[in-house]
């Protein structure tokens, strides 16, 4: 029932619309109109007007032909850099970018696939229940779509949210928590040949705090990173300002916390050694969840794929996704592959047979829960 050749076609269309972050305006249209010719209503909430964006978050609805439990499916418009001018090419059953961007299948594969699917359901009039699309703007970089999302204009009780790679079949149960770091410290200018012994180096007590770190892969759960620093000036005077720029991760809520306050007092323990100071920001960008392996919503996705004749696999993932925020609030949701490769590269590519799968899978998943 699912039409490889539309769906490909359907791709290539979304995907040669440039799309970055803020800018989602023109690809809101064409999904908006899309939408609007299969019978769902489209509504747009005001998240473009409070993140300086084109357009809003994007949430259809289309009235269930039986009593069924409504769900929803979920992917983002926006993609990464290099992501304008994007020429996407079919060769041996593989879409890819010309090469000299990315092609865009995070996570425009997401929503091809849920359109070809709902396009399935009407031309063959298969029963369905309530279902919803929540398209959001500005993923990338902070999910910051998802976090001024109107939520009361979802009425689904399960949300799949469809921006995860590896072979369809892949649910991804648990996601965690992050916290964004920021530090600026502050020491006294001097000049280094000079007089040195007159200033405070701020990049010295940097290096001081950033060495009592513990970073990278803390534990099995947890992570640490510090991304960036960035101050100084000319090699003759002592620097008397820098910014570091960092995050931490974890599956638990409580080990960020952890993980977090030690790289705070680190920061402030080293600022007080060389006597200078230092200015914090922590943001907590979004709060871990977690699924039980044995929750219904985990299980009838197991029937899916194995009904489909693909092995499911349940498995945490490291990075964040609009799966958070929904699940912070109240939204039951777990985020499932839709086959893409080589995400935010140049070498960026989607198997046109796992394309189609992804369209399938919305349509089972539609289908079991009429």
């Amino acid at each position: 029932m699912i039409n490889q050749e539309r769906l490909t076609n359907l791709l290539k269309e979304l995907v040669e619309i440039d799309s970055p972050s803020q800018r989602e305006g023109a690809v809101a249209k064409v999904i908006r109109e899309k939408l609007e010719k299969l019978g769902f209503e489209v509504k747009e909430d005001d998240a473009g007007k409070k993140l300086d964006g084109e357009v809003g978050n994007l949430v259809a609805t289309l009235k269930g032909t039986t009593e069924g439990t409504p769900i929803g499916f979920s992917a983002h418009m926006d993609t990464v850099q290099p992501g304008e001018g994007i020429k996407a090419i079919v060769e041996d059953g593989i879409m890819k970018s010309a090469g000299e961007t990315i092609l865009g299948s995070d996570d425009k594969a997401g929503i091809a696939a849920f359109l070809e699917a709902a396009q399935a359901i009407k031309e063959n009039n298969i029963p369905h229940g309530e279902i919803q699309a929540i398209f959001t703007i500005w993923e990338e970089g902070g999910l910051n779509g998802s976090r001024n999302l109107d939520y009361s204009l979802v009425t689904a009780e399960k949300v799949f949210v469809m921006d995860s790679g590896g072979p369809i079949g892949s649910i991804i149960n648990q996601g965690p928590a992050q916290d964004r770091i920021s530090a600026t410290f502050k020491g006294k200018a001097s000049h280094a040949g000079a007089e040195p012994e007159a200033g405070i180096s701020a990049i010295q007590i940097a290096a001081r705090a950033i060495d009592n770190m513990k970073l990278l892969r803390v534990d099995e759960e947890t992570t640490a990173n510090i991304g960036n620093i960035q101050g100084g000036g000319a090699t003759n005077i002592v620097p008397d300002k820098v910014t570091i720029n960092g995050e931490a991760r974890s599956l638990k809520d409580d080990k960020l916390e952890t993980q977090t306050k030690s790289m705070v007092e680190a920061m402030e323990k080293a600022a007080k050694d060389f006597d200078g100071e230092v200015e914090l920001d922590i943001q907590r960008l979004y709060t871990a969840f977690k699924l039980e392996e044995t929750d219904p919503m985990i299980t009838t996705l197991k029937e899916v794929f194995t009904d489909m004749g693909l092995e499911p696999v349940i498995m945490p993932s490291g990075g964040g996704s609009d799966t958070n925020h929904f699940n912070a609030n109240g939204l039951k949701a777990v985020n499932l592959s839709v086959g893409m490769n080589k995400v935010h590269t140049v070498d960026e590519f989607i198997k046109i047979e796992d394309l189609a799968n992804g369209a399938r899978m919305v349509m089972e998943i539609i289908k079991k829960y009429a």
